[in-house]
């Protein structure tokens, strides 16, 4: 889906001049200049490099193609210097001149100090940490999404360029669709819909391997390599004591098809992902870093796929020790490397290939293929064409880490990304001339490292939210509220006084890595501990109806908050990173004008009742089962997928679409007729040449009827004309994010491909189209479309 966007000025406003005062520095410029000077004065050293003469050899000869140097290398090799490589901890060659490497590296939201192959421990202290992925989700902005992986891929290379790093093989992004709001890790997704998670993969791989937005840059030379996780099907850590590592994920061919598979296809045909991780569980039986079908014959296969295929750490272990899949640790290594897969996190093909080898069971053949697979990323990163440092972005210095550049990102997507969830009676944005004193309460309001969320490198600093509160309101007071997230043992009578006494009342509560994260599901939706008593307490006292903030990963049921009329306003700051404390504060007092909106479903309680383990999407209305995620669930809701409310009103209207008929009579054999009398198309045998002539575009005019200015995503749905087949509600089909002045008019063009966005999954797993009616929306404008036969 491509998308233009052409604006129409504001009315003409009357401006006077005005004295300026001079302005006190921010603390995130204070945070800026800190990080810079520590960054600056230590010499870097040289990276580890093989090649030193280019001519020497063959693999060192960039002059040759990448499979032609990888064949050469790899023919050199003894079968114990082979076996050597195949784990993630990759040592020297001494007699080739091959340096040690290290496969593992993260990147999540920030060149991180999680896996062994960067260390902060050189001239470079510090990495620019942006939001948690389910933040920047919420921007809906795909450009903002490609500039974060434009600046984690400048500071990765800069980290490698000053000798910090043994790889440059990042493993990153999270693309798992966040299927169930219990999951631990949800917070590291882009949320639940898998085309936006598609196109959230696209552009934050494009960016971190140094392509272009558009993608039109040669794939050949890599900045940084990206590795898209976790293939396939995998969205459970740990509940009720069932775990990633012997979980067997039963999913049909229906769901996989429309849910599961989309946004690694598209991480690897549009996003030319480098890398794949296989993950833990088992799908219908069978680990997915042992599925043929999986590794080879689709991502390989019918997708392209061209790069290297690593294990989750310790996954080819767990075949045979904790899911009895292989009878012996022979068997699992052959599992493993017949299938498709590369190099192995841990040491357990380290270990074992080589009696593998001498029982028969793995081929030569399967180690080679491994080798060039590997040994071709290491190469397309230029790491074998003499000192990368006078070569293909060896200019990256120090001072693109933490550059006022990627800190100034860093709060955009922040801003962009807060959701604002009420707003009764305008109560925001505070006005810093008329907020006398403000009370912060909370466990999360002055815990800067709560914002960083998981995944994350030491920042290049960061300023809680009553930091930041404390610069805007100079009469500001706190208290936490009690003990810790969990809030065993709230101080809810001292919070009830200190909030009799202020003018406004801002708690800052939510979930923290205590309550989500990796190997950590949640088993409710509701506030951990005793904070629903704490914040009734506290809005039931204060003066005038309070702000509410919450930080969290996954989505909260916060019920008693939305209706609770002494709640005047509640704001979903995700985990924000480490300009997440000023970024709110400056939303809070009306500096930026909210724009974000959810990327996930925020459900009741009472969904818990739900089963985690079970993977389908579909409702089931014999057994009760609701569905999931926006496009299948039809229970009640806290908060809708695409909510969020603004300071300003935003009005839509359709301007034209270019074919509202649109006929798919292009053979008697390409539908079928279904006892109904419906008639579908099989989008894959109508072929992708019919499929593009039948492209046509929706214009959607969208206009800022507030007085501020702000950025806002606009949303554009389909809905079909019966859902009992099994199609979806509703499905995004597009999605842009526009800055618009006040009184300012845009118009947005979507340009939709009837194949993809109009289509949906049968059981079979096959993309069908329907003949009727169907509908785009925006906002509540409707615009009917008719698929014809």
């Amino acid at each position: 889906m491509n998308t233009h966007i052409h604006f129409t000025p504001p009315p003409h406003q009357f401006s006077s001049p005005t004295h300026r005062k001079k302005k006190k520095m921010s603390p995130l410029l204070h945070l800026i200049l800190f990080s810079l000077l520590l960054t600056t004065p230590v010499e870097p050293t040289d990276p580890p490099f093989s090649c030193g003469d280019p001519t020497s050899s063959n693999f060192c000869n960039p002059s040759l193609p990448i499979a032609v140097r990888s064949s050469d290398l790899v023919a050199r090799l003894t079968l114990d210097e082979k076996i050597s490589q195949l784990g993630n901890t990759a040592p020297a060659i001494p007699r080739l001149g091959v340096p040690a490497y290290q496969w593992w590296s993260e990147s999540l939201h920030g060149v991180a100090d999680s896996g062994p192959g960067i260390h902060f421990n050189g001239p470079i202290h510090f990495a620019t940490s942006f939001p948690q992925v389910i933040l920047s989700a919420a921007s809906f902005n795909p450009s903002l999404w490609y500039r974060i992986g434009v600046a984690i891929g400048d500071e990765a290379r800069a980290l490698y360029n000053a000798g910090q790093a043994q790889g440059m093989t990042f493993w990153a992004p999270n693309i798992n669709v966040f299927r169930d709001p219990r999951w631990g890790r949800g917070q590291e997704t882009p949320g639940e819909d898998p085309g936006m998670a598609s196109k959230y993969a696209v552009s934050y791989v494009r960016g971190l391997q140094g392509d272009s937005f558009a993608g039109d840059v040669s794939a050949e030379h890599l900045k940084a390599s990206a590795c898209c996780k976790h293939f396939t099907a995998y969205d459970l850590e740990n509940w009720h004591g069932q775990t990633r590592y012997t979980f067997d994920a039963q999913v049909s061919a229906q769901d996989m098809a429309d849910t599961y598979q989309p946004p690694f296809q598209s991480c690897v045909e549009e996003g030319k992902a480098s890398g794949i991780m296989c993950s833990y569980n088992k799908v219908n039986g069978v680990p997915t870093c042992a599925d043929y079908g999986l590794l080879s014959r689709t991502a390989r296969n019918a997708w392209g796929f061209n790069g290297y295929i690593t294990s989750d750490c310790d996954a080819v272990s767990i075949i045979h020790d904790a899911q009895g899949y292989a009878k012996t640790p022979e068997d699992a290594i052959a599992d493993v490397l017949k299938a498709g897969m590369d190099v192995n996190c841990g040491k357990y093909l380290q270990n074992y290939t080589k009696s593998a080898v001498q029982q028969g069971k793995v081929s030569m053949g399967d180690i080679d293929r491994a080798l060039h697979n590997l040994f071709s990323i290491r190469m397309r990163l230029g790491l074998f064409n003499g000192n990368p440092k006078q070569h293909r972005f060896g200019h990256i210095a120090t001072s693109n880490v933490c550059s006022s550049k990627h800190q100034f990102l860093a709060l955009e997507v922040a801003r962009d990304g807060i959701v604002l969830l009420k707003n009764s009676a305008n109560l925001l944005p505070l006005s810093k001339a008329r907020t006398g004193s403000l009370a912060v309460i909370g466990p999360n309001a002055n815990n800067p490292s709560v914002l960083l969320g998981n995944y994350h490198g030491p920042p290049c600093g960061s300023v809680s939210p009553l930091q930041a509160l404390q610069s805007r309101a100079m009469n500001t007071h706190y208290l936490a509220g009690c003990d810790s997230v969990a809030c065993g043992t709230a101080s809810i009578g001292e919070a009830v006084g200190l909030a009799k006494t202020a003018d406004y009342v801002v708690l800052i509560m939510g979930l923290d890595q205590t309550q989500e994260k990796e190997e950590l599901d949640r088993v409710s939706l509701l506030l951990p501990g005793m904070q629903q008593s704490l914040i009734t307490s506290v809005a039931n006292a204060a003066k005038r109806p309070v702000i509410l903030v919450l930080l969290s990963g996954g989505p909260v049921d916060v019920t008693f908050a939305k209706y609770n009329p002494k709640i005047g306003a509640i704001l979903w700051g995700g985990y924000p990173g480490q300009a997440g404390g000023v970024a709110l504060a400056e939303v809070i007092f009306g500096e930026h004008n909210p724009g974000g909106r959810l990327p996930v479903t925020w459900y009741p309680e009472s969904f818990t009742k739900v089963p985690m383990t079970d993977m389908q999407m579909r409702p089931d209305p014999a057994s009760g089962f609701p569905g999931r995620t926006y496009r299948f669930y039809n229970g009640p809701v806290v908060f809708k997928f695409g909510y969020g409310l603004s300071y300003s009103n935003y009005a839509y209207e359709f301007i034209s679409v270019t074919q509202n008929q649109v006929y798919l009579n292009k053979s008697d054999s390409l539908y079928a007729v279904e006892k109904s009398g419906s008639i579908r198309y099989n989008a894959a045998k109508m072929g992708s040449d019919a499929c593009e002539t039948l492209r046509f575009s929706a214009v959607v005019g969208v206009k800022n009827n507030g007085s501020m200015q702000g950025r806002h995503p606009v949303l554009l749905f389909l809905r079909w004309p019966d859902v009992r087949r099994g199609s979806p509600l509703k499905k995004l089909v597009g999605f842009e994010s526009v800055h618009l002045k006040a009184g300012e008019r845009a118009e947005v063009e979507f340009n939709l491909r009837p194949c993809e966005h109009l289509s949906r999954a049968d059981e079979d797993g096959m993309h069908m189209l329907d003949v009727g009616s169907h509908f785009l929306e925006v906002g509540d404008e409707k615009h009917e479309l008719t698929v014809l036969a």
